[in-house]
């Protein structure tokens, strides 16, 4: 092996390979973040949970998620009785994103109500529990008015603006005829937006989407009669779907977000994995026949 330099060098790279990767395996065994390194097929996990509020954690998952070849297929667990519209918006459209790469199953389950509905109706398939509390498909937003309570404290308002509407919605006053019509429309095309989206994704029609979008809430199993969600099933049932979906055969490899604080070693760990594999793709390159 001496007198072919190059061939004792490969051997050494893999042996140096080898024996890092065991070395990894078991810290990461250790840790308890061992399924990153696994070489098999994986569904990804991801929560939406309470209030949606900042899009942010879940987009980032989801998008980190997409860019893991080993994840096949991921798992999207709601559990919110909705919230911001923008925010949700996001995540709705980060899951059609990713279902371009993978397929996407949602889970619902307590409760998948209003916003919740709205990012799961972008998943390839919906799986929800039979008590599974959903629908509430809507806008609605809140004015409070304060203007008799001033009064009777002995408070006056004064207000200077820049426009007749710039201060609409204002609570040291009653809205106008002309302030309510504006808030109303904005609230229909909000609301013409999620309908489009139900219409769009449930393959059904907007006249259809219209009719049982009238604000009213459903259990899992009304549901699936009116062809709002696929299946009924728990969370298993959504990931063993997933792996039908994906081609996986057998359990699959489940896996959640990882925690922030083994950041550290993991970079120092992906960077030199990443350096040793480049120098064998150098080595191999310069092999020929």
């Amino acid at each position: 092996m001496r007198k072919h330099p190059v061939i004792f060098g490969l051997f050494l790279l893999v042996l140096i390979f080898i024996l890092f990767f065991i070395f990894v395996y078991g810290v990461s065994t250790f840790t308890g973040d061992k399924s990153s390194f696994s070489l098999k097929n994986k569904i990804g996990v991801v929560t939406l949970e309470g209030i949606i509020s900042d899009s942010s954690p879940v987009v980032d998952q989801l998008v980190e998620y997409s860019k893991d070849d080993s994840i096949k297929a991921v798992v999207l667990r709601v559990d919110s009785p909705g919230g911001g519209v923008v925010s949700s918006q996001e995540i709705y459209k980060a899951v059609l994103a990713l279902k371009k790469k993978k397929n996407v199953v949602v889970s619902m389950g307590s409760v998948a109500t209003s916003g919740g509905y709205y990012v799961a109706c972008a998943a390839d398939k919906i799986v929800a529990n039979p008590g599974t509390i959903t629908g509430s498909i809507g806008v609605i937003v809140h004015f409070s008015n304060v203007e008799e309570l001033l009064k009777k404290i002995g408070l006056k308002p004064s207000i200077v603006k820049s426009g007749r509407y710039k201060d609409i919605g204002s609570p040291l006053r009653e809205m106008t005829r002309d302030e309510k019509r504006l808030i109303q429309e904005v609230i229909d095309d909000i609301y013409d937006q999620f309908l489009e989206a139900v219409s769009l994704n449930r393959k059904i029609s907007k006249e259809k989407a219209a009719s049982i979008a009238d604000g009213k809430i459903f259990t899992g199993r009304q549901a699936l009669k009116m062809g709002l969600v696929d299946f009924l099933g728990d969370k298993e049932y959504a990931i063993n779907l997933a792996a039908k979906l994906s081609g996986i055969k057998g359990k699959p490899e489940v896996v959640y977000p990882k925690e922030k604080k083994l950041k550290l070693w993991r970079y120092i760990l992906t960077e030199t994995v990443s350096a040793i594999v480049s120098e064998l793709r150098k080595e191999f390159s310069g092999i020929s026949y």
